[in-house]
Parts: C-alpha cells; structure tokens; sequence
C-alpha cells in the first residue's frame, strides 16, 4: 500500500485521479500541492501522512511554542532540516518535522539530542506550522516578546523620557538626572527597552556574529547578525520601538540623543557570560530613520598568534622576519572586513614590547593590547592619523602601528618615519600586494622614497573554514583540472614542485551538529619582500602588471593559489577558491 491508496480508501480521491496525480509529481510538482490544488484539505493530507508512516501529527493553531523549546534546537539545524521544536512535555523534546523519510534530518536529531541529554518524541506537521515556528526564532527569546508587550505602555512617552541621555554605562543605582535642564528623568534597568538591546547584543554574542544592524525598514525593524561574513536576519520588531532602541545603544555609547541629521560614532563595554565584550557603535541617518551598526569585539578571544593565521611556511617566515628589522614599513592590505587589523595585532603580539617603545594610532581602538600605548584618532577635534603620526615621533618610538594610509599626508609621513629609523605597520585599501606600490605613488609618494622603506606588502582576504568531517570529496577533474592548470602555469617550475596538488577537494556539506558544512573565516594571503629587482622596476615602471610579473619569477602564490592549496588540504571548501 502506497500513501495514495489511504487517500483512495478515505474517498479523498477517486482511481481515475491516481494516474494523473503521478504523472504531475514525477514531473516534479509536489504531491501535497497536487492534492491542495484538488481541494484536499492540509489537516486531511497530514493525517493521511501519519497514517502511511505511523506517526503521529500535529496542527499547531494558535500554539506559541515556548522559548524554552526553541533553546533545544539551533535556527540553523531548524532551517536546514526541516524540522522544529514544539514543545518540552515530562522532560521529552517533542518535534515538528516536515519530511519524516529525510534520513539526514533523522540522523541531525537523534545528534542534537544526544548532544543535549534529552529523548525525543516526532509528529508531522505543515510546512505553513514548519514556517511559523521558524519565525518565532526571528523574536529571537521569549523575554523579547514580553518586553515588546511591556513596551506598549511606554510608548506614549518620547524615548528621551525613559532613558538618560548623559551616561555611557548607566546602572539602576543611580540617582535621577536632569536632563535638558527641564525635567527629570530614571535610569531603569529592566525597562523593556533595555531588556530588548540586552537581549540582542547577548544573542549576537553567543551566536559569534562580529555585527549587529538594525534598520527601520518602514513597516518593521530588521535585525540582522553578521555570521561567517554573512547577514542574516535574526529579529523583527514593530516599527514603532525603532526610536526607543537606538536611543537606548545611543545612550550606552554616549552618543548625542537629540543629533539625528549626521552620523555619530560611539562604543561601549559590557559584561556577558562573564566575558568583557565591546562594541564599536556607528549610526547612519536614513529615510526612515536612523541605521545602527555594532561591531563586536570580544577581548577574550585576544589576539591570534602569527603560527596560528593559516600562513604558508614561506609567508610567515617573510612576516617573521620583517618585524625583526629595526625600521621600514610593513603593508597589510584588502577591502574592509578582510581581517587586517587582526594580522596587525598578531603582528604586534610577536613583538618584545618590553624592550621597545610600541605606539599605535588606531579608529577604533579594537583590542586592548598590553605593553603597547593605544591611542584613538578623533578626525573631527582635527587628530587625525597624520597629526597623531608626527605627535608619536616627539614620543621616542621604536614601532609605530598606524590604523590605515587614507591621504598623501599619511602616506609621506609614514614613509619618513620609516626612513628615520622606526619601524611602522599599517594598513591599504588595494586588491592585491603588488597594488602597493602604485597606490602609494597615486599618493604623491615619491618612487625612490618606497624602494628602500618598504619591507614587505601582504594582501589578504577571509574564506570560509569547512567543519570537521563536513566535507564532500570531489574529485580534480574536467574544468576544475583545467581551472588548477591554467591557474599555476606560469609558475616556475622549480616552486611549483613544492605546491602540494591533490587528486580531489571537498566541497562543503552539511553535518549534525554543523548544517552549513562551514563554521568560521580564515585568512589566505599574498606577499612580498622588497629587492633589487623590484626596487628597479619601481624606479623605472612601477605598474602593478610590471610589478607582478617580477613577482611570479621569484615564485609568488595569489591569494587564489593560498585558498587552493588549502583546499587541496580539505581545510576549506573548493567553493570559496571561486570567491577569490
């Protein structure tokens, strides 16, 4: 007996439809859009469902699933599998599963609730319930909808008046403030607005995301996480909170409350899981409304070591050894959010700080580093990087880390302090190291001034990291063998007998406990030492085409080289080579 002999035998369908409801679903149309198209009801459908595969089913009406539930089961593994938590009855997990025969989605499961210590019970249910269940996971907790209904009553009053607009970090403790030199106001802590910017900040913490944005989108609020270098949306509020939020992280960040028409920048610190977490806050005016975006940096986490970046044996020995000279200038470049500052840091972290003077100028000042004196540039009071630069050389500096070259003043100034005996590492904005050179040109950096201050330049950009036992081989074969071929051709043969080539890659694919087959970023890189071959091209045709093919005799890997080697190792996805 197959599923539609129940439907048959129930007089939901006739023998003469049999043929044709086969001939539509092996065409590929789905067999319960078929029988909805036929005017069989979705409760009928399920419970034929349940029947055929002796499960039972459930229709969750009104049901709201409690946050408790939602805890069992990752937003991830929901979305992927198909299948939801509904409820915890007598310490069992009862889940909602669309597809009962997907074999991977059993063995997620009985995974996740291993993993959790706890049995579970499955029923059937819609892929309407399936989908709204998912979006009780976009209130993210319970303790959101409470404090949205809680917020109501507050509402009628401007969100100046709940919250105080003088303090960074304001505690219930506090005595009331005046505020506008009219009226009065409390800071109160589990106000539901704070309960709201808690909850999110706690969440996109504990979910990894490195940013948070929020954004008035006419008829709702979106809150989005940046996971893995990917948005996603993992909040929807009313649209009449939107003023309340962002006076409430304006407030934390100690930001103007009444300056709406120009963006501000802020930060502030705060306490979560015991761990001291810090956001880097900016607002952005919009036709809606104003746009926040924060920046989390966990202090914890600390700064990675060189020998743990992912390098080449050769790239990192280059790095090694040019933070041991004793002046010059180190490059680090790629596009905004490509993990600079953090190769920075590591960098810094190699360095004695004990025996030298290591200053840095920094926007925003990302991690609090020991034995280096920090200090944050303020463009608008006019200490920008190139005021800060020439105070830190009245400061007797032996390493100058500078946040990033933006002007020709910069540019000059660094290369100056480079020449006068320091050692100075910053940041570019080119596509590759080779770009370097001419973007510092387009600066009105003289040519013969870069050739004996530039030690060394590395580009680098951020790829995804394939989860343990995740990937799916695939084999080097047909364009993907063409496409490794033509990519290492004009490599001398002598360096490419050292590139470890592989007869397959993985691709990514999902595990139990990992649905996206990738968890986390790393970095692949391209770089190069100065010499006199490339001082002489510098002097006589510094193109960034010139420059690299003196690069490629002496052996240089692209950073789509550094990802395939690395994927040729099964430790990142044969995908994201394509991204480079």
């Amino acid at each position: 007996m197959n599923i539609l002999d129940i439907f048959l035998s129930k007089n939901l369908i006739t023998k003469d439809d049999i043929n044709e409801i086969r001939q539509r679903t092996s065409k590929g149309d789905s067999l319960d859009q078929v029988l909805i198209e036929r005017g069989i009801k979705v409760e009928d459908i399920l419970a034929a469902r349940g029947e055929f595969l002796n499960i039972p089913v459930r229709t969750l009406g009104d049901m709201i699933v409690p946050f408790e539930a939602l805890e069992y089961i990752p937003e991830e593994s929901a979305l992927h599998y198909k299948f939801v938590p509904l409820a915890v009855k007598s310490g069992m997990l009862e889940v909602g599963i669309v597809d009962p025969d997907n074999i991977e989605a059993r063995d997620a499961l009985n995974f996740i609730a291993a993993k959790k210590n706890i049995p579970y019970k499955i029923f059937i249910i819609s892929g309407e319930d399936y989908a709204k269940v998912i979006e009780s996971y976009k209130g993210l907790t319970g303790e959101v909808s409470k404090a949205l209904s809680e917020l109501e009553t507050v509402l009628s009053v401007d969100a100046e008046d709940v919250i105080e607009a003088k303090k960074a970090q304001p505690t219930a403790s506090e005595a009331p403030a005046k505020f506008d030199g009219k009226k009065e106001t409390f800071i109160i802590e589990d106000a539901p607005v704070v309960k709201i910017v808690a909850t999110i900040v706690r969440y996109a913490t504990e979910g990894n995301a490195s940013d948070v944005h929020i954004e008035h989108m006419h008829d709702k609020v979106r809150v989005r996480f940046r996971v893995d270098g990917t948005l996603n949306t993992s909040l929807i509020l009313p649209p009449q909170v939107h003023n309340s939020v962002v006076a409430r992280i304006k407030v934390l960040s100690n930001m103007k409350l009444d300056e709406r028409r120009k963006p501000q920048d802020g930060r502030f610190s705060a306490r979560i899981d015991g761990r001291k977490i810090d956001f880097r806050v900016s607002t952005f005016p919009t036709y809606y409304g104003e746009k926040i975006e924060m920046r989390i940096l966990d202090q914890e986490k600390g700064v990675k070591k060189l020998d743990d970046m992912g390098m080449t044996e050769k790239n990192l020995a280059l790095l090694k050894e040019a933070i041991q000279r004793p002046y010059g200038l180190i490059l680090i470049t790629g596009p905004t959010g490509s993990g600079k500052s953090t190769t920075l840091y590591s960098m810094l972290n190699e360095i004695n700080r004990e025996e030298f003077n290591v200053l840095s100028l920094e926007d925003p000042i990302e991690y609090n580093m020991e034995g280096v004196s920090q200090s944050q540039v303020h463009p608008e009071i006019g200490y920008t990087f190139a005021s800060g630069l020439r105070t830190t050389l009245r400061q007797d500096p032996d390493i100058i880390m500078v946040g990033e070259i933006r002007d020709k003043e910069t540019a000059q100034l660094a290369i100056q302090a480079a020449l006068t005996g320091h050692l100075v590492l910053s940041t570019l904005h080119t596509n590759g190291a080779a770009g370097v050179i001419p973007r510092l040109i387009d600066m009105g950096v003289d040519p013969f001034l870069i050739a004996p201050t530039l030690i060394l330049a590395v580009a680098q950009r951020l790829v995804g990291v394939l989860c343990p036992g995740a990937g799916k081989p695939l084999p080097v074969e047909g364009s993907i063998k063409m496409m490794v071929d033509k990519q290492f051709e004009d490599l001398p043969a002598q360096f490419k007998k050292e590139i470890p080539f592989s007869d397959t890659v993985n691709q990514a694919a999902p595990s139990p406990d990992c649905p996206k087959g990738t968890r986390g970023r790393m970095a692949v890189f391209e770089a190069f030492k100065m010499d006199k071959e490339i001082e002489s091209v510098i002097l006589k045709n510094p193109t960034e085409l010139e420059i690299n093919k003196i690069l490629r005799q002496k052996g240089m890997l692209t950073m789509k080289e550094d990802a395939l080697i690395k994927a040729f190792g099964k430790v990142i996805p044969f995908e994201e080579v394509n991204k480079l």
